[in-house]
């Protein structure tokens, strides 16, 4: 039975790859296209809708942010019969911008990860602005990798800025935990934490997201 969830990365860096490589029980099908990005097209002749995870800064957390929202879709669908999701992971840099460019031609939506950081406000507005914008893709800003032990300022003060720029932005805000930081070496997606307090906080902010971008529904 073919998988509900397919994840492609475009990164010439192939994190994602790697990632999945020693995931064990992988949730979902997966492929690196960064050398063959048209086959981008043969996912969305297929039916599914197709997700990309763009920001051309680095170190935002695009390749978590695909690995696990595909994991939490392909769990809520886990008896679907046919693949419905498609993420593509792509590259944090404005030298890979063609690849991004042909993502965006096979897309249905963008997700934009943006950190509470003032380093990453300009680059973030460079690639909604110059990038994502100009292809009338439909877009969220997700605010990720907040640490809640740091206080709420950072996260306000984003806030405020995602809004002056009346960029639609996620409600759901994904939290650092110290297991998302583990989990390419141990081998894991966020459906396969281990269970405790963090853990299932960890696991609950991707549901959430998935739940509020109508992912796994009919949408």
């Amino acid at each position: 039975m073919p998988a509900a969830v397919y994840v492609v990365s475009i990164d010439p860096q192939a994190s994602t790859v790697w990632w999945a490589n020693r995931i064990t029980d992988l949730p979902f099908d997966f492929s690196q296209e960064h050398e063959t990005p048209e086959n981008l097209a043969l996912l969305k002749d297929a039916g599914a809708k197709v997700h990309v995870i763009a920001n051309q800064k680095g170190g935002v957390g695009k390749t978590t942010t695909t690995l696990n929202l595909g994991a939490v879709v392909a769990d809520v669908l886990k008896d679907s019969d046919q693949l419905r999701h498609v993420f593509i992971d792509t590259p944090g840099s404005l030298q890979d911008e063609n690849l991004l460019l042909e993502a965006l031609k096979y897309a249905h939506d963008v997700i934009v990860p943006m950190p509470p950081e003032g380093l990453a406000f300009d680059p973030t507005a460079r690639t909604i602005s110059k990038v994502i914008e100009p292809t009338g893709l439909p877009f969220t800003v997700v605010i990720n990798n907040w640490d809640p032990r740091d206080g709420k300022i950072d996260r306000d003060e984003t806030i405020e800025y995602i809004d002056a720029e009346g960029w639609p932005r996620a409600s759901t805000v994904i939290r650092r935990y110290k297991v998302h930081t583990r989990a390419s070496v141990e081998g894991k997606v966020v459906t396969q934490y281990d269970t405790n307090r963090a853990s299932l906080q960890a696991r609950e902010d991707f549901y959430r997201l998935a739940i509020e971008l109508g992912y796994g529904g009919g949408r």
